[in-house]
């Protein structure tokens, strides 16, 4: 049988954790921790990195849970956190000139559907599956390579599923502003991906 408790708000979790119940917490965490952790990843392009920020997102979470109020959204809390800690973390990476940026993260399972679907079915199996793994490094790469501001618009958008409204509490910026960085950076993506689809258009 069900527990209809799953079925409850992140803010009525919250609350409850609260009052002391750490059961709320658990399923806080099992709810969002998939979701920040994608985030993160394309984010940080390193999967290490993205479990480090979960992690101290939900330290950060259970530390400071007296001062979450209730009229807030909690999704808005968390991301803000996730955000300033992926922040932190890449002027960490600068700072030491680690390359993370310039790499092809090693996970890409969930980057959305890849150009290689679009390939023709006459090509070889193998011939076809080098390209798909060609394009999803690409598809990487590009996001990674993003400026900063349009990067964090577009994975709160397109892997978190957020409304602009809240992306724009979380980043701090107005709301026309953040479609407008979202608008460039899917002018960029277009722009550096247009050689992969010329390359798919030829194996047809």
């Amino acid at each position: 049988m069900s527990d209809s408790r799953t079925e409850e708000t992140d803010e009525a979790l919250m609350l409850r954790f609260q009052r002391g119940d750490r059961a709320a917490f658990t399923l806080l965490v099992r709810r969002h921790q998939m979701p920040l952790y994608n985030f993160a990843l394309r984010h940080l392009g390193g999967q290490a990195a993205a479990e480090d920020v979960v992690q101290e997102t939900f330290v950060r979470v259970a530390q400071n849970a007296a001062d979450f109020q209730q009229a807030a959204r909690l999704t808005t809390w968390l991301y803000t956190i996730a955000r300033n800690l992926c922040v932190d973390s890449l002027r960490k990476m600068a700072l030491r000139r680690h390359a993370s940026l310039d790499e092809p993260a090693r996970d890409s399972d969930g980057a959305g559907p890849t150009l290689g679907e679009r390939v023709a079915d006459a090509r070889s199996n193998v011939e076809r599956t080098m390209l798909s793994t060609q394009i999803g490094e690409q598809v990487v790469r590009a996001v990674l390579d993003l400026p900063d501001d349009q990067r964090e618009v577009f994975l709160l958008r397109e892997v978190s599923s957020l409304p602009f409204k809240e992306i724009a509490e979380i980043v701090g910026a107005q709301e026309n502003t953040v479609k407008s960085r979202m608008r460039y950076a899917l002018l960029r993506l277009q722009s550096a991906l247009s050689d992969l689809e010329e390359y798919a258009r030829a194996l047809r």
